[in-house]
């Protein structure tokens, strides 16, 4: 087995055809397919399913096309190793983002690493909270940060913040007209959500808090990045739920943060790392997440727009 039977493999097994696997490797058609003969040979296993009509990955192909993304994430994460030592680097700290992170914390996080730490290269990865912990149990990542404490055995986690969920509203909505929401009227007005796939953690919280309701929420829109949230509230067609901070710092104009008149749990970012892995570069990491002080509760945007009366509280 060689490398190039893995790299051929995971286009084909990406691509699940092996017209586009060719083109998209450069190479004729031919000696794509007699690599992969070669490779699921040398196994023992059929990888692929071939038809006149279609290709599909077998449950052995999908399995090792797990393994042989690990592969080659293990032989770039080397290979950019060498080029930071190059590059006068002494350490290296591997960091997995999930479910984005609570904005003002990273670059603040970032700079204090950059003032006590300069010598450690800290290299990111967003990924899903799902691979994230796979990724820590197969020493892909030294740390993580996502906002879920179930993350099964062999993992420690750590509470690093928290951030209040807000309901994001556009300017003259009705709902303005609520200092504190109730969930009840929240559910009469379409919502732009996050996807959870893209958010596992962050959707699995908001909809433990739409659960508490009898109504069934109407979701106009499900989304990956708090940014394209914001855009869809800005321009009238839902409403959000998100962090505080993630609509206090949006760039959208016209977006109203308010609370929901029931008590609900903050959103909790947690700082995850395999038990055991008690390197000095990472202790010392931990030890400026857990410094980094709750900054002052940026203020939402204005409440009120300038053809809207002070709102009256029901």
């Amino acid at each position: 087995m060689e490398l190039r039977h893995l790299r051929y493999f995971m286009a084909v097994a990406e691509e699940l055809h092996f017209a586009r696997a060719a083109e998209r490797l450069h190479i004729e058609q031919s000696p794509l397919s007699r690599a992969i003969k070669e490779l699921e040979e040398d196994l023992g296993v059929v990888l692929l399913a071939r038809t006149t009509r279609s290709t599909r990955l077998t449950r052995a192909g999908k399995l090792f096309l797990e393994h042989v993304r690990r592969v080659f994430c293990a032989l770039e994460q080397a290979r950019d190793s060498v080029k930071a030592a190059e590059n006068g680097f002494h350490g290296q700290l591997r960091v997995a983002l999930s479910d984005g992170i609570t904005p003002s914390r990273l670059p603040t996080l970032l700079a204090l690493c950059r003032q006590e730490e300069p010598e450690v290269e800290l290299r990111f990865f967003e990924v899903p909270v799902a691979q994230q912990i796979r990724g820590l149990h197969d020493d892909l990542y030294d740390v993580g940060f996502a906002r879920s404490d179930e993350v099964g055995d062999g993992i420690a986690t750590i509470p690093a913040w928290s951030d209040a969920l807000m309901v994001a509203v556009p300017a003259r909505h009705p709902l303005l007209a609520y200092k504190r929401i109730p969930l009840d009227e929240l559910l009469r007005y379409p919502l732009v959500l996050c996807d959870p796939q893209a958010c596992e953690s962050h959707a699995r919280h908001v909809d433990r808090v739409l659960r508490r309701a009898t109504t069934e929420p109407l979701v106009a829109e499900r989304v990956a990045t708090c940014d394209l949230m914001m855009a869809l509230v800005s321009a009238g067609l839902a409403i959000g739920l998100t962090g505080e901070a993630h609509i206090a710092t949006s760039r959208e104009p016209g977006v109203v943060a308010r609370p929901l008149a029931t008590r609900v749990p903050p959103l909790t970012t947690y700082l995850l790392r395999l038990e055991g892995n008690s390197s000095d570069v990472l202790a010392r990491f931990i030890e400026r997440v857990q410094a980094i002080e709750s900054p002052e509760s940026p203020r939402p945007p204005p409440d009120r727009h300038p053809d809207i009366p002070e709102e009256p509280t029901p």
